[in-house]
């Protein structure tokens, strides 16, 4: 039998990344847990309304999303833990621009260079719908076909009830295989 937990978010874990924007001319960056996929390119990355972040995506319409691997875990720790009203944040990583002028950490083995789309308030957030302008990747982390290769990548995910960050794990099944066992 279910219980009725209430009305909690259940989709975690999800990937964690670090955004990245211009805010006042310097880079500033934020860990981000609440990433989603809103079509084949545009993605949402939801922040509460606070955050010094925000200014800077509003003001220049552009922010990167630089997903996290365990490499530099620390570091992405640290944009969480800090407020970039009270910390500049600008030189944490290094960083260099492409089209959309937002900072492309360094370090970060894929990055989503985005131009936001639109802004969806919600009761003390503020989402911004993304278009991708282009996604920059390590070599290291393709597989022969150009494509992402997610088990030499290895992006930590975010489980948010526990606060705690997570490997990714094993392969279980090939999608879209798996209903031919049920004939």
């Amino acid at each position: 039998m279910k219980k009725n937990i209430g009305k909690s978010l259940a989709l975690y874990p999800t990937p964690l990344v670090v955004v990245g924007t211009m805010v006042n001319g310097k880079p500033n960056y934020v860990l981000v847990g609440h990433v989603g996929i809103i079509g084949h390119d545009r993605i949402m990355v939801s922040l509460a309304k606070p955050h010094y972040t925000n200014q800077g995506i509003k003001e220049t319409r552009a922010l990167t999303v630089n997903i996290v691997d365990e490499s530099m875990m620390k570091k992405a720790d640290r944009t969480g833990c800090v407020s970039g009203n009270k910390v500049d944040k600008s030189d944490m990583f290094a960083f260099h621009t492409e089209g959309t002028g937002a900072p492309v950490i360094d370090e970060a083995p894929v990055v989503m260079d985005c131009i936001v789309d639109d802004i969806y308030e919600t009761e003390g957030f503020e989402s911004f719908i993304c278009k991708i302008d282009g996604v920059y990747a390590e070599e290291n982390v393709l597989n022969d076909a150009g494509k992402i290769d997610y088990h030499t990548l290895k992006p930590v995910l975010f489980e948010m009830p526990t606060y705690e960050y997570l490997r990714t794990g094993d392969v279980i099944g090939k999608c879209m295989n798996m209903s031919e066992e049920m004939k």
